[in-house]
């Protein structure tokens, strides 16, 4: 009879005593880590398939804990993401330390994967963008939309919103001068202008301008915009020049308003203010808000941007935005290369900036209920990448301290501070 009773209560323990003997999986984020990029890519596919795990922020270079799960050991083991498996004792015992007032550490919970959009076209372009390579590589799945899906209100299905390499300007990226005479110029352009017709808008630069309230609106709705290389001034500049041709005919078929300058309205604006726009069809600048080559000349070996540290208790997104296994990265050109500091609105928060040299490379900043993103240069790993170049093999590079940046963005949405016990 107690050998009965002893089974039962066995029985009947037995789940609470496996939960409680659960292990756990540390995915370490420092130099010890195999394969960064697609440690993001594990974690992110975790919490989509509806599981959870931690973010532990300034631990070990913003590592991941997680139970041992979703035959999450395996995935990683197949991707080359190196963990340590470890008792359920010793995961309370690192989030206690992690949590300690002693420390600038702090956890995140990741619960609920955000929906990714990409605005970029779908015909092949002669460059590549680094965001799609980054979560190609990390195995992170991302849905395609452009001027058409943004006009007609698609953007409310997505958490999450990364403009690709876009002149917002309706400037077709300002090659004009270099590459008008190129067959993949010419059929761009074609495109574009066939796309502003049948959509009702007198010129490309409209629609392009209208497309950035749109996605405006959707960051005041509460949407995560991240966006690169000339995605971020280009789209700033859209906005303070609603209303205003910034155009040159070469573009739109008639001259720029003559007193444009004066008309743009920079309260309308995300990140940048006080900039002047460069009106010259041949000029390959948009505005003054980039560092243009002339200016940012400096030896390759010695470029380099350094990531601020922030309170990761006080200010988690900052930090969450800029874990790193180092805390200086290298530079990279882009046709948006850094922007001048002087350029940038006092409301927006410098994740990095490039020392002595009054060139921030990224920032941040918050719009009604939503945030943007704002990362300079092209390529964090090819230099000086110029059209027609071959994409990045991010086999090559798994490790990218550059990468990192853009991959920490598509887990900020999936973040919620943990609540502290009282």
């Amino acid at each position: 009879m107690i050998k009965r009773l002893l089974t039962i209560l066995l029985f009947a323990l037995s789940p609470v005593l496996m939960v409680s003997a659960q292990q756990h999986v540390l995915i370490s984020m420092d130099a010890s880590q195999t394969n960064h990029l697609k440690a993001y890519g594990v974690i992110f596919n975790h919490i989509t398939d509806g599981y959870t795990a931690q973010w532990l922020l300034n631990y070990r270079g913003g590592s991941f804990l997680a139970k041992v799960e979703n035959d999450i050991v395996r995935k990683s083991r197949l991707r080359n993401v190196s963990l340590e498996t470890i008792s359920a004792s010793e995961a309370r015992q690192i989030v206690a330390d992690v949590e300690s007032n002693s420390s600038n550490t702090a956890v995140v919970n990741l619960e609920k994967a955000p929906k990714i959009a990409v605005y970029t076209p779908d015909q092949a372009l002669p460059w590549d963008d680094a965001v799609t390579l980054a979560l190609t590589y990390a195995e992170v799945e991302y849905e395609k939309v452009w001027d058409v899906e943004v006009l007609e209100g698609k953007l409310d299905e997505y958490d999450w919103l990364h403009l690709h390499h876009e002149d917002f300007t309706g400037q077709y990226g300002k090659f004009w001068a270099s590459y008008r005479n190129m067959p993949w110029y010419i059929a761009q352009v074609k495109q574009m202008e066939a796309m502003a017709s049948e959509l009702g808008y007198s010129s490309v630069s409209e629609q392009k301008k209208e497309v950035a309230r749109t996605i405006k609106r959707y960051v005041g709705n509460g949407g995560f915009l991240f966006s690169m290389c000339s995605g971020t001034d280009t789209f700033d500049i859209a906005l303070a020049a609603e209303g205003v041709d910034i155009a040159p005919e070469q573009f739109d078929g008639d001259p720029a308003d003559p007193n444009a300058q004066e008309k743009l309205d920079f309260n309308k604006t995300l990140a940048f203010e006080d900039f002047e726009i460069v009106l010259n069809p041949s000029e390959y600048e948009h505005a003054n808000i980039d560092v243009p080559v002339s200016i940012n000349r400096v030896d390759q070996s010695l470029d380099f941007f350094t990531l601020f540290e922030f309170s990761a208790k006080w200010d988690p997104v900052p930090t969450m935005l800029t874990q790193n296994h180092v805390s200086s990265v290298r530079g990279f050109y882009g046709q948006t290369t850094a922007f001048q500091k002087d350029k940038v609105k006092s409301s927006a928060v410098i994740l990095g900036e490039s020392p002595g040299r009054e060139q921030v490379k990224y920032i941040h900043g918050n719009y009604g209920r939503g945030t943007f993103t704002f990362y300079a240069g092209h390529d964090p790993e090819d230099y000086t990448h110029r059209v027609n170049d071959p994409p990045t093999d991010l086999a090559l590079h798994p490790n990218s301290p550059g990468y990192r940046l853009i991959l920490n963005n598509i887990l900020f949405p999936a973040a919620k501070k943990k609540k502290k016990k009282t």
